[in-house]
């Protein structure tokens, strides 16, 4: 019985040890993994405080500001250890103009700017003023600073007074005139710099506007061109067997409906007569203007397209049409050529019409014009007007092979646009085109169509 039981206390106790050296074993783990993750986590707030300081050092220094650093750093470093007091004495007066730089950057956030437009929409070439107010709401009186407004792709810049505790200092802003487009006004942005510029602070505010700059447009007689005025419907050349429009009378064919038989011309001709009418329908107008890059002879010559377009367009909503305006779309040059795209502007009011035209650009990933008036005939039902405006780099043929998209019964109009051709129009195929080379001659060859 002695064996078995000094056995099993050799057992134990080997046991015992094992268990003693796992748990000094897991202590030591934890401890290394504890510390792993405290010195990642530093290295990881230590990197976000590099970062943050690199960050506010670009935002703040300027390059005269770097340049000075440098001095005070290199000369006071050299003075010191190579005994320059021509280095001490450059180090030291670059240390002081950096620190008297410091007290300027104070007080950036104390302003409270409101901006305002005198008017959200314009024409191109025309400016707009701005009321631009700043307002001390600290405590304490402001120092001086300057308040920069971006306007698109520029900067429009004034200098704030010395603002005591709740006064307000009131500037009007003349924008410069805009090219067509939307152009982003703000946010309005105060800088805080000292004289030297070595330090500058900014603070961006929240308000920010949308100028909608229209394109020009001339007024277009509503008669021109076939676009007459109508309340009830305009007859077509479709011919059907019951309207309002009476065209004339026919044999009886099998499927007419016995209410159309003209129970008269039965008795004088002894053969069932039918009524036949010409369809009527409210005119649905189209204006379509390609925006492809390469069509378009110059950035003027487009411009001239999209003031054609909204001119028309204008007139249409004046004349209460149901209408569409139908663009190219950008399409990505990895799917071109597979993709399909047009893009409908909206047509609710003179407004919202001229403010779908200042978002229209050139594009060089876009669809052909026979493309896009391919596609618009066939996403719009039952067409009665088609109004395609182009640039000079597309030829007649062109034009007519974009109409011919359209059924044989709606009415196309050109609209060619060549800054260094004479006005004109020309007869091509059952089209008319017209050729204008300022946005005024639109009017007159329009009505001069008209009176013809």
């Amino acid at each position: 019985m002695s064996l078995p039981d000094t056995r099993l206390t050799r057992t134990s106790a080997s046991t015992g040890d094992r268990t003693e050296r796992t748990e000094v074993t897991s202590a030591r783990s934890r401890a290394v993994v504890g510390a792993a993750v405290r010195a990642s986590r530093a290295w990881t707030a230590v990197r976000a405080a590099l970062r943050t300081a690199i960050a506010w050092c670009a935002r703040t220094i300027r390059p005269a500001g770097a340049l000075v650093i440098a001095v005070a750093t290199i000369g006071l470093l050299a003075g010191l250890v190579f005994g320059w007091v021509e280095a001490v004495v450059a180090g030291a007066l670059a240390l002081v103009f950096l620190v008297l730089s410091i007290p300027f950057l104070f007080g950036t956030r104390t302003y409270d700017v409101d901006l305002t437009l005198e008017h959200e929409r314009i024409v191109a070439g025309h400016g707009v003023s701005a009321t631009v107010t700043v307002r001390n709401t600290g405590a304490r009186a402001a120092l001086p600073g300057r308040i920069d407004v971006p306007v698109g792709a520029g900067l429009v810049e004034f200098g704030v007074p010395l603002l005591h505790a709740g006064q307000e200092s009131p500037r009007t802003l003349e924008i410069p005139p805009q090219p067509r487009g939307i152009v982003r006004v703000g946010p309005a942005t105060t800088v805080r710099s000292d004289p030297l510029g070595l330090l500058h602070r900014e603070h961006a505010f929240d308000d920010i506007h949308d100028l909608y700059v229209h394109p020009r447009t001339v007024t277009v007689p509503s008669s021109s061109a076939g676009l007459i005025r109508d309340l009830d419907g305009n007859p077509t050349r479709r011919l059907v067997d019951a309207d309002m429009s009476f065209h004339a009378i026919r044999e009886y064919a099998p499927g007419d409906s016995r209410r159309q038989i003209h129970w008269k011309s039965t008795a004088k001709t002894g053969r069932l007569m039918v009524r036949q009418y010409e369809e009527s329908r409210r005119s649905r107008m189209a204006v379509v203007l390609g925006l492809a890059e390469d069509e378009f002879a110059s950035p003027d010559e487009f411009e001239l397209a999209v003031s054609a377009a909204a001119s028309l367009s204008l007139r249409a909503v004046h004349d209460a049409r149901d209408l569409e305006i139908v663009v190219g779309a950008e399409i990505p040059r990895v799917v071109r050529g597979r993709l399909r795209a047009i893009r409908h502007l909206p047509t609710g009011a003179p407004r919202v019409v001229l403010d779908g035209f200042s978002s229209v650009e050139r594009l060089s990933n876009t669809m052909a014009f026979r493309e896009v008036c391919r596609l618009t005939a066939e996403a719009a039902d039952r067409l009665s007007i088609a109004v395609l405006v182009v640039g000079s780099a597309v030829s007649l043929t062109q034009v007519r092979q974009a109409a011919l998209a359209f059924p044989a019964d709606a009415a196309v109009v050109g609209i060619v646009c060549d800054e260094h051709a004479h006005p004109r129009t020309q007869i091509v195929g059952p089209m008319t085109v017209h050729t204008i080379g300022t946005l005024e001659d639109l009017a007159g060859l329009l009505l001069r169509g008209a009176t013809s």
